[in-house]
């Protein structure tokens, strides 16, 4: 009898191992050794094929000399920041609307939950579908009888970046949205009630008491947001493949091009690595501040 418990035992604590294994074995060679020789790549003269000798920075020196890297690190700024701006406002209001037990609200909430099943890809394609002067909101209104409106911002260098944001947006408020409602739902009712009685109108309550607790809601937010304006691949490159010429040039798309058109690899690697130390900044001091909180609070 003790032999079969001692086996039993024995099962029970190594079995979840041995099936979490594989998938812990492809995490480490698919994720971490890769970045790993990455980050050797970056540091090696490679070229069209990968060489394994060391020069030290230099081809950190080359990406930061590379002209369309700067116009993608600019880009990378200007949309990050319109992306964040425009998505939390828009989220956090359309959520502060269905806090208010609106009618159809399930339906409401399915509509802009809507544009986060869709990939970034169909997204992409949608859109340039969209702003395409020749078939989209220009074409429309024009032939509704407006001929003098003009909306061509997708093929205007100075403008197509802003294309990007709308699409992001378009695709991202849901998310972040569904993130303030939760958010939301967890304040206690009590709360409100009590500003009410105190005499706060219900703009001023949310305002002063209900948004600043929202700050947990509010740093996933910015921390997922900005992840995904950083590895904002598929969807530049379904919606204007980088152009007009190089406007809305990406680091993502800048790795893509340096690696596998240009036949740069060491400049490919640097600049991905440069986008992993960028992630890295955003998310170790989340992790730091949520474990800190854990820590804390027990």
């Amino acid at each position: 009898m003790r032999s079969t418990l001692s086996l039993k035992d024995r099962l029970s604590l190594w079995l979840p191992r041995f099936v979490l294994s594989p998938s812990l074995v492809a995490v480490f060679v698919g994720v971490y050794l890769f970045i790993a020789w990455t980050g050797w790549i970056s540091l090696s003269s490679s070229q069209m094929v990968p060489h394994y000798d060391f020069v030290g920075l230099e081809q950190y020196r080359r990406l930061w000399s590379t002209p369309r890297w700067e116009t993608a690190v600019a880009n990378l700024f200007i949309f990050t920041l319109l992306f964040l701006a425009i998505t939390i406002a828009v989220g956090l209001l359309i959520a502060i609307l269905l806090d208010q037990k609106i009618r159809a609200e399930g339906a409401l909430r399915a509509v802009y939950l809507y544009p986060m099943a869709l990939s970034f890809i169909v997204t992409g394609t949608a859109w340039k579908w969209i702003l395409n002067p020749d078939l989209g909101v220009q074409k429309v209104v024009n032939e509704l009888g407006w001929s003098g409106f003009v909306f061509d911002w997708i093929t205007r260098p100075e403008y197509a970046i802003y294309c990007v944001v709308i699409a992001a947006v378009w695709q991202s408020t849901g998310f972040a949205m569904a993130i303030f409602l939760a958010g939301l739902r967890g304040i206690d009712n009590s709360i409100v009630k009590a500003a009410q009685i105190e005499g706060a109108s219900l703009p001023r309550t949310y305002v002063s008491i209900i948004i600043p607790m929202l700050r947990p809601a509010f740093l996933s937010v910015v921390v997922l947001l900005s992840y995904i304006s950083i590895r904002s691949f598929d969807l530049v490159l379904a919606l204007t493949n980088g152009g007009p010429g190089n406007a809305t040039e990406m680091p993502s798309t800048f790795m893509f091009s340096a690696t596998f058109r240009r036949n740069q690899m060491g400049v490919g690697a640097a600049s991905a690595m440069m986008m992993l130390m960028t992630v890295a900044a955003i998310i170790i001091p989340y992790l730091y501040s949520e474990l800190r909180e854990d820590r804390h609070g027990h």
